[in-house]
């Protein structure tokens, strides 16, 4: 009989709570740098954040594979391949929303595939995301694992590293392959969906969950899996516990040995990335065994990212969709110099009236709010397991 590993619902609640947080600040422009991605090369502890799901993705995939085995292939692709496409479409239609959008003239219209904007330049929907790359990294990593079985997925998932290292470095700039200009991936994204569906929040075309870089996301699922049967197959037991803190200090070790030639980076997701998270999520995943699976140390703490792993794809969503969706409703906040009413949505009414006044220091007040959001999210997650309703895709 399986062991069951609450530990693992507690890490899993804990990373999309800390999604949710990284997410929802109350001004981007007054963040605290731990809460911040790293600008371009090195690691925050945002930055663990989506490497961390992915990883649970592939310990939550050790628990299911042995089903998908003993019911067959078409089995294993029916499902596999649903889930693929549910999560896809849900990330897509997730940067599409609020599907309206308000003009020039202050008009609410449908917000289509793309459209001009008032400088002339175009924009539209963004293809790729966190939900797709989630998607792509499942899909693929399912494959490799059943495929191809634990040996084989190991040396896939070693060839798929050094695979990305290669391209990075031979298909990128001569000058500074590693870098937002130089980097490969890019034109990629850009000559499959076009300029105008690719993210722009550096300031140019760059999507961090491009196409290219989802190669190494692949392997994060795949680490994720290895944990997963481990922990499985050993049991409760120190040699266990052991093992995984050695192999978290391998990783971690080896990660920063190949920082010094493929530098880690989260935006292009570096293979030397994917081995120092890996190594992270194993030593946080190994400390949470420990206190909870060994020394019993659970409660109110516990029992708090709990339920966000309950549901976890699902208020992700919707704390991605809520605020986009109230940010559509104009509350008159005040009235300018000129006479012209200031409009405030909901959750920005929230911010800036109670929130941003909290501390002299602007970071202050937007950290309150993004934990404010986390207890407003809890609520829902909570009420949800209450009621044992669990949204599972």
């Amino acid at each position: 009989m399986k062991q069951r590993y609450y530990s693992l619902d507690v890490f899993r609640g804990a990373t999309v709570a800390l999604m949710i947080l990284v997410n929802n600040p109350g001004s981007w422009g007054h963040i605290f740098s731990p809460l911040e991605h790293a600008p371009w090369h090195g690691c925050t502890p945002t930055d663990l954040v989506f490497p961390f799901f992915l990883f649970a993705v592939g310990n939550a995939m050790a628990f299911v594979m042995p089903r998908f085995e003993e019911k067959g292939t078409a089995y294993f692709l029916k499902r596999v391949i649903t889930r693929t496409l549910l999560i896809f479409i849900i990330g897509l239609l997730l940067n599409w929303s609020p599907f309206v959008r308000y003009d020039q003239t202050s008009t609410l219209v449908l917000k289509g595939w793309s459209w001009l904007n008032a400088d002339g330049s175009q924009s539209g929907i963004r293809v790729m995301g966190v939900l797709q790359r989630i998607a792509l990294a499942y899909f693929f990593a399912s494959l490799i694992i059943y495929f191809f079985k634990t040996k084989g997925a190991y040396v896939v998932s070693c060839a798929l590293l050094l695979l990305y290292w290669f391209l990075c470095y031979q298909l990128g700039n001569p000058s500074d392959p590693y870098s937002m200009q130089g980097y490969f991936g890019t034109h990629v994204d850009i000559d499959l969906f076009g300029a105008a569906h690719v993210y722009k929040g550096e300031g140019v075309p760059f999507d961090p969950e491009g196409l290219t870089s989802t190669m190494t996301a692949i392997v994060q699922v795949v680490f994720g899996y290895f944990v997963g049967q481990y922990i499985q197959v050993k049991g409760k037991n120190f040699e266990m516990l052991s093992n995984l803190f050695v192999a978290a200090a391998v990783l971690l070790f080896a990660g920063y040995c190949w920082d010094m030639v493929f530098p880690i980076n989260k935006k292009i997701w570096t293979s030397s990335y994917t081995i120092y998270t890996s190594g992270l999520a194993i030593l946080s995943l190994a400390t949470l065994i420990y206190l909870i699976e060994f020394k019993g140390a659970k409660g109110v703490w516990s029992r708090f990212f709990d339920v966000f792993g309950k549901n976890p794809l699902f208020i992700f969503v919707l704390s991605g969709f809520l605020p986009r969706l109230l940010g559509l409703i104009k509350i008159t906040d005040h009235v300018d110099a000129n006479g012209k009413p200031v409009y405030a949505s909901p959750f920005g009414w929230f911010y800036e009236h109670i929130c941003k006044n909290i501390a002299d220091d602007l970071r202050v007040g937007s950290l309150l709010y993004a934990l404010a959001m986390i207890a407003f999210f809890w609520l829902i997650v909570y009420v949800l397991d209450k009621k044992k309703i669990y949204i599972r895709v």
